[in-house]
């Protein structure tokens, strides 16, 4: 089959909603990701995960994400145009394969490739002449060329002919109820014309903005550039909020003045830390990558430092907020206010809170948390449950520490009662009182 007529052909049946679609990974990015392509495209799409729980409730039209509900779920399972499975040999029934599995960091910040090279390997025998494979994991510029192009490539496969391979980064913001998969604008680099080509086709098929850019390698270090450059402005802004915290200038003042600048300054706001699974990680995968060209990043690195320094901080901060009141953290009662990575969402990944919480249980602190979002997680061996938020739960800790601003907490009440308060996410300044203190 020529190169022309295997992708002309492919084009067609997805303009026609013959093409069956398939994501890899069910998770944060893969759910609303599925439910976006059935509901807009209406092509048949298979999930694929090896979860055989997670699979069995998107069947069953149950959603475990909290910015996907069962009620769009369910219409989609019960009509058959989403449907999950841990075969992953039926790759084999798809047209277009999307992967979205997670790339973490080990333990010396070095990228974690594996959940995506298994995934390859796992969809790779199965997968049909004329397909379509686009990458949607963050990752450094080079992966789809150098990893998942050689793990899905064969004497039968070749790449441009009847293979086409693209990547196109994912843009979840759990919790926002404006940007949604569908009317974010969509970044999507091939490995080379014909697939940038198809792959910007099929994501026209359900997003309404494509954004086709001449490599995947660009498009990979969009990505990141996104990221990091949040990540740097963050930093700056947590290292200026230390810096008033010392001169006794309000930061959140500075900042509401700085940014009445029409032109010029977008406002970028301090917390106890960075959470997520993008932010605290993607600048670390640009610095791994920059090595091998004899680069050092020392700028994202030292941005990096910086943020994840914020939760000792907070401790340290909290610690001199108990001494307005001659009280030591060792054997303080303390109640945490939220263990989300931010406000209003049950996203606990990489969130600075449990960092926090940590710190202040190594201090000797006996601290108990409560969240609307999160029943309870694992620390440790432990299962931690939140506390019910009442006037005698707040009254009896010796310090409230908020770190998760969550909308739906009775902030004017935790005012009325807590003894001491430290608030890290500027949730309570219509409440200025000598007992309440800022980051």
């Amino acid at each position: 089959m020529s190169r022309i007529a295997s992708s002309e052909m492919l084009k067609q049946k997805i303009e026609e909603g013959a093409a069956v679609f398939g994501v890899v990974g069910l998770g944060y990015v893969g759910l609303p990701l599925i439910v976006e392509m059935a509901a807009r495209s209406g092509n048949h799409c298979i999930g694929f995960d090896i979860c055989p729980d997670r699979a069995q409730q998107v069947n069953d039209g149950i959603s475990y994400i909290g910015d996907i509900s069962s009620k769009e779920l369910a219409p989609l399972a019960q009509q058959k145009l989403i449907e999950a499975t841990t075969d992953f040999s039926r790759a084999s029934e798809c047209d277009v394969i999307v992967i979205c599995v997670p790339t973490p960091l080990n333990s010396n910040n070095q990228p974690d490739v594996s959940y995506m090279e298994s995934a390859a390997a796992a969809i790779a025998p199965h997968l049909k002449s004329g397909v379509l494979v686009t990458l949607e994991s963050t990752t450094y510029p080079g992966t789809t060329e150098e990893i998942l192009l050689p793990a899905i490539q064969s004497d039968e496969l070749t790449l441009g002919e009847n293979l086409f391979v693209a990547f196109s980064p994912e843009r979840v913001d759990p919790g926002n109820e404006t940007w949604k998969i569908g009317n974010t604008p969509k970044v999507v680099g091939g490995l080379d014309e014909k697939s940038t080509d198809l792959a910007a086709f099929f994501y026209g098929k359900f997003i309404d903005t494509v954004v086709p850019v001449s490599t995947a390698r660009a498009a990979e270090l969009s990505k990141l550039f996104e990221n990091i450059f949040r990540c740097v402005n963050i930093a700056l802004v947590n290292e200026l909020a230390q810096l008033c915290e010392r001169m006794d200038i309000d930061i959140w003042e500075v900042i509401d003045a700085a940014k009445t600048k029409p032109f010029g300054f977008m406002p970028f706001y301090p917390g106890p830390g960075l959470g997520g699974h993008c932010i605290p990680i993607d600048p670390f995968y640009l610095s791994w990558k920059a090595q091998e060209f004899d680069f050092h990043t020392q700028f994202i690195e030292l941005a990096g430092r910086t943020n994840k320094d914020m939760p000792y901080y907070v401790k340290r901060r909290l610690m001199d907020v108990l001494n307005t009141q001659e009280k030591a953290l060792n054997g303080a009662r303390i109640l945490a206010l939220g263990v989300a990575y931010k406000a209003n969402i049950d996203d606990m990944r990489e969130s600075p809170a449990i960092d926090v919480i940590s710190l202040l249980g190594e201090k000797g602190a006996d601290v108990r948390y409560h969240d609307p979002h999160v029943e309870e997680y694992t620390q440790g061996e432990e299962r931690v449950s939140s506390v019910p938020l009442t006037p005698a739960e707040v009254a009896r800790a010796d310090a409230v520490i908020i770190l998760s601003g969550h909308t739906s907490v009775d902030y004017e009440m935790v005012a009325e009662n807590a003894q001491l308060i430290l608030d890290t996410r500027h949730v309570m300044p219509s409440y200025s009182s000598d007992h309440i203190y800022k980051l």
